[in-house]
């Protein structure tokens, strides 16, 4: 069967987030164990599995992702990948709508290429600065929110651009002080550089030190920040070393994330299940 590395959340290749993307057959998925034993050997922060799902129900595909530890309930990056690659190859030439443990999830392909996601908006909880988390980061939070069941980070807002950029945070520490990952931010230096905020995340309790561009994340950096600067569109910068841009739109309880995405790699997985 095919096997795709696709960038996620950028124009060109070897930047934004890549992801693995395999499309099965109709039916069950393949046992978990040897779906995680694809993720690891991908060794990409997550591996998305897709196959076709009946017509005439809520959705057109089942989807699921593996990280190279563990399977996530979300993650946005990968979901935009295998848009990517359904509708390039024409397995889709419409609205998708996926069915994921998180719920029904949307992507749309604009004429441009880019793909737009509908997803889950995350709720926002404010947190009082849980014991380790600033030595970790090495960095003073102004705010901590925990978010959405189905996200599990921990979002902290930290002074400014170059903070969040220059953390270099003590990952070993990190692992123990969220459901799945803290996210970092920050209002943008300057917004005429072409976006509102910047973010970086750090997953190592599921085996990711730092996610080059966090799809998922958006959804609670969107209200976050919405509320903050009065406005519903917005572009959030992840400076990773990769570095990739997630345009946001909040529609109240769901929020759409835009962005580009290029295959790089296109092969065949010998190790059927």
């Amino acid at each position: 069967m095919r096997i795709r590395i696709v960038d996620a959340f950028t124009d060109r290749p070897f930047a934004g987030n890549p992801a693995g993307v395999l499309i099965l057959q109709p039916g069950p998925f393949p046992d978990d164990g040897w779906l995680q034993r694809v993720a690891t050997e991908v060794n990409l922060s997550e591996t998305a599995f897709a196959h076709p799902l009946p017509p005439g129900g809520a959705a057109d595909w089942a989807l699921r992702w593996f990280t190279p530890a563990t399977e996530v309930d979300m993650c946005g990056h990968a979901t935009l990948a295998t848009a990517h690659v359904l509708h390039t190859t024409g397995l889709a030439t419409s609205a998708i709508r996926f069915a994921a443990r998180c719920g029904v999830l949307g992507a749309t392909a604009d004429d441009d290429g880019a793909v737009t996601l509908d997803f889950p908006t995350s709720s926002l909880t404010p947190v009082t600065l849980p014991d380790g988390v600033a030595a970790a980061l090495g960095a003073v939070p102004l705010s901590v929110h925990d978010t959405a069941e189905h996200i599990g980070d921990l979002l902290v807002e930290l002074a400014d651009e170059r903070t969040v950029r220059e953390l270099s945070p003590h990952l070993p520490s990190l692992a123990a002080l969220s459901r799945r990952g803290i996210v970092v931010t920050a209002a943008a230096e300057d917004p005429a550089r072409g976006y509102d905020f910047v973010s970086r995340g750090f997953f190592p309790g599921v085996g990711i030190d730092e996610d080059p561009v966090t799809g998922s994340a958006h959804t609670a950096l969107a209200p976050f920040w919405s509320a903050r600067l009065g406005r519903a569109e917005l572009t959030g910068l992840q400076g990773s070393a990769r570095t990739g841009l997630v345009r946001t739109s909040l529609r109240g309880d769901r929020t759409l994330l835009t962005g580009h995405a290029v295959t790089v790699i296109d092969g065949e997985l010998l190790a059927a299940p």
